[in-house]
């Protein structure tokens, strides 16, 4: 059960599913109340979860090819733009215990955001490094396309940002690329 709740919770940070605590009736208040996890609203509804999980092949390629027509300064403010609507809309989905919108340390909401990327398929964790807090990405669900238009991951810089704007008491937040497997490095990191 313990290892369950953990990889619920992460689903739950991501947006995929609502939880809520309930003590169970005539049980002692000793200890933690339980949790119950349950399909968002949007799910059992039939209206489908509000943030697609994965983006169509198709459509990041044409993505890809669109950015490189812009200039390289315009092509990487508009991705990191995006990502960040993009972010901030993940951080508003979140809930349970996931969601404190603007209530969180730091190091609290790169907790938050990197368990967020992780539902979206980034495999991602914090660590810090050279007194700086970082989330790193172990895949990119941009896949070859982002290797192709390392353009795009600025977006991935964005939804960073995004998130961490809803989700932080620090207000606006420095965020920076630091790694990227498109430009060659073991992994993709971003550190605030």
């Amino acid at each position: 059960p313990n290892v369950a709740r953990h990889h619920l919770d992460k689903l739950a940070a991501g947006g995929y599913v609502e939880v809520s605590t309930a003590r169970v009736a005539g049980a002692s208040t000793a200890g933690r109340p339980s949790k119950r996890y349950r399909p968002p609203a949007a799910d059992r509804d039939g209206r489908g979860a509000d943030v697609p999980v994965h983006a169509d092949d198709l459509v990041l390629a044409l993505l890809g090819r669109a950015l490189d027509q812009l200039p390289p300064d315009t092509a990487s403010a508009l991705a990191e733009e995006v990502g960040a609507e993009y972010g901030r809309a993940m951080a508003s989905a979140l809930t349970g215990d996931a969601l404190t919108a603007g209530q969180r340390s730091l190091r609290s909401a790169m907790q938050a955001v990197a368990s967020a990327l992780t539902a979206h398929g980034f495999a991602a964790h914090t660590e810090r490094h050279n007194n700086r807090l970082r989330i790193i990405n172990e895949h990119c669900p941009f896949g070859d396309v982002a290797t192709d238009h390392p353009v795009i991951c600025a977006v991935d810089r964005g939804m960073v940002r995004g998130m961490l704007d809803q989700l932080c008491t620090s207000g606006d937040v420095d965020v920076a690329m630091e790694a990227s497997k498109a430009f060659g490095d073991t992994m993709c990191a971003t550190s605030v």
